[in-house]
């Protein structure tokens, strides 16, 4: 089973290409990871209710959380599950914990049009661009299988 990290604003635009990426990976079941990124705070008050946080979650309109369930449910022979996440962090190394914690096999780039939800979001393409994890590029076009490409991450010769 893969599992694929992609990043969301939770827009239509963020999880078009999941059933085209699903099928790529056919005959395995994969499991989607969609998260938006957050640089964590510096005040100690809200450090300490990191925990108990939920005001994010609380922007996530509840017809993204439909769609995504009925993706979901419609492709469930490619799909075994979507899980919706924030990242707390800004830097390399807690990004690839964060990987490694999730088992992520590969990233999805952001889409054109991707935003930022809140005064603490972060562009996940920085991050992504200097991991150690496989991307995927998409097609401009959602559904067409014959453009994805995954390109397995360069390392260097201090990283092998």
């Amino acid at each position: 089973m893969k599992t694929l990290l992609i990043p969301t604003d939770f827009t239509q635009q963020s999880i078009q290409h999941i059933p085209a990426l699903a099928q790529v990976f056919y005959p395995q079941k994969v499991n989607i990871v969609l998260v938006h990124m957050l640089k964590i705070t510096d005040n100690i008050s809200e450090l300490l209710m990191l925990s108990r946080r939920s005001v994010e979650y609380r922007q996530i309109p509840d017809n993204f959380y439909i769609r995504c369930r009925d993706i979901e449910n419609k492709y469930s022979h490619v799909i075994n599950n979507i899980a919706i996440t924030f990242f707390y962090g800004s830097t390399v190394a807690v990004f690839n914990n964060f990987l490694e914690a999730n088992e992520i096999d590969a990233i999805v780039p952001p889409h054109d049009n991707y935003e930022l939800l809140f005064k603490n979001s972060i562009a996940p393409q920085m991050l992504f661009d200097k991991c150690d994890t496989a991307l995927i590029k998409l097609p401009k076009t959602p559904g067409t299988l014959a453009d994805v490409v995954i390109e397995e991450p360069v390392l260097t010769e201090h990283e092998s």
